[in-house]
């Protein structure tokens, strides 16, 4: 399973930030042709992301195109399916045909330009009450989409809510994207960003959240919340060694045909050995 902790925004208008990500540890960069870009500068900004493409880089490239809802969208799409794309970010998704239209629309650039059929991601961003409420048949739509975003900005800001520091009002939004995904069969979702940069400690506490979640990782938008976001979404060594002791005492128990041991003073069964080899894959991958 492919593993996304950080992903960076980089507003699709501006080069010079837009090569600096590239360089950046994020595990991938976002260029934003949505809320970043103003009406006026659209199509130029579409220009800058097709450029983009040949640039050397050291992280995954996708780009956040306008909602289907847009009159920009379309543009957006024809314009960015190109190779060396890894994926799209579709945001306010709030239906499943929604999904499925792109999918299909990325699928005749693909098949047009003699790229790999499905090979481009598909990433819906979650961010209203409409697609809360219809998430069980976004992620059940049949389509490329491995996983998909919470907004909480837009999220907030559709179902009235004051988005506070400790981001209980999130808490039923973000369950039901762990969940819901979970029982789809994708893989974890991926969280909201964290806007106030005057308080690295909230972001800090909400990666950490997120993380604790069921979360793969985090949207970004700021160089300085790469780091934190990596180490969140990432086993410590602590964590890791750990885990690997547990599997070792279990499969050496398992081989003289004990199901239930004890290791340090905790009791040690299938869930606990289970939950050990997930912290072992995710440092791995």
């Amino acid at each position: 399973m492919s593993r996304l902790r950080s992903l960076l925004f980089a507003p699709a208008n501006h080069a010079r930030r837009v090569e600096k990500a590239l360089t950046l540890p994020t595990d991938a960069v976002i260029l934003d042709l949505e809320d970043a870009v103003a009406t006026a500068e659209k199509p130029a900004a579409r220009q800058t992301v097709a450029a983009t493409f040949a640039l050397p880089r050291r992280n995954a490239l996708y780009v956040r195109v306008n909602a289907l809802s847009t009159e920009w969208s379309y543009a957006d799409l024809v314009a960015v399916v190109q190779p060396g794309l890894d994926g799209i970010v579709l945001p306010k998704v709030e239906d499943a045909d929604e999904l499925r239209t792109a999918d299909w629309l990325i699928a005749a650039l693909e098949r047009e330009r003699d790229l790999p059929v499905g090979g481009i991601d598909l990433i819906p961003i979650i961010e209203t009450a409409s697609g809360i409420s219809a998430l069980e048949r976004i992620l059940r739509a049949g389509t490329r989409t491995r996983r998909l975003a919470f907004g909480a900005g837009d999220f907030t800001l559709d179902c009235g809510m004051t988005w506070s520091r400790d981001e209980l009002e999130l808490l039923p939004a973000r369950v039901a994207c762990v969940t819901v995904s979970r029982a789809a069969g994708l893989e974890p979702p991926l969280d909201t960003v964290w806007a106030d940069l005057r308080d690295p400690e909230g972001f800090v506490a909400s990666a950490a959240r997120a993380a604790a979640f069921g979360f793969q990782g985090k949207m970004c938008i700021h160089p300085d919340q790469i780091g934190p976001t990596n180490a969140a979404f990432s086993p410590s060594e602590a964590a890791l060694a750990q885990a690997r002791r547990i599997v070792a005492a279990f499969e050496a128990a398992e081989a003289e045909g004990s199901a239930s041991i004890q290791l340090d003073g905790q009791f040690i069964d299938y869930p606990i050995v289970a939950r050990a080899r997930r912290v072992i894959e995710q440092a791995e991958a």
